[in-house]
């Protein structure tokens, strides 16, 4: 399940993919269309913007931009990491693997095998998934 903060993260970058051709937006701007309180907004496009998706402009005409075309923007990178693991289980997961506890085999436990899978329907569909894919449905 997606945090409320990666939810408000893909609503704002969303609202700066609609609206690339205007330069930079101000928070209180995406905060009041997407209704997002502006100090939550703050941390979440702090952490894009250091991620290196966003960037800012500071004065008069500033506000925070998309560093790179919507097109370029997948959806896992967002999701891994404002989330971590898209993985439901941490035996599973290809960036933040971890053997599970209570796992004595994974080569034949049934469960690894079919989260594996889950893992890679999901993976198939948010890494070739974009900004844009989002943009035009909104």
């Amino acid at each position: 399940m997606l945090s409320k903060k990666t939810q408000y993260a893909f609503h704002a970058l969303i609202h700066l993919a609609e609206n690339v051709d205007k330069g930079p937006i101000l928070i209180s701007e995406i905060a009041k269309e997407k209704n997002i309180s502006i100090k939550f907004l703050e941390n979440i496009l702090l952490e894009l913007k250091n991620a290196g998706i966003l960037g800012s402009k500071k004065g008069k005409g500033g506000g925070y931009y998309l560093m790179r075309a919507p097109k370029e923007i997948a959806l896992a990178r967002i999701i891994r990491l404002l989330d971590g693991p898209i993985a439901l289980l941490p035996c599973v997961s290809l960036n933040y693997y971890e053997r599970c506890e209570n796992c004595k085999d994974e080569a034949v436990c049934g469960l690894h095998d079919v989260m594996s899978r889950v893992r890679d329907a999901s993976l198939k569909i948010l890494e070739n998934k974009t900004l844009k894919d989002l943009v035009t449905k909104s």
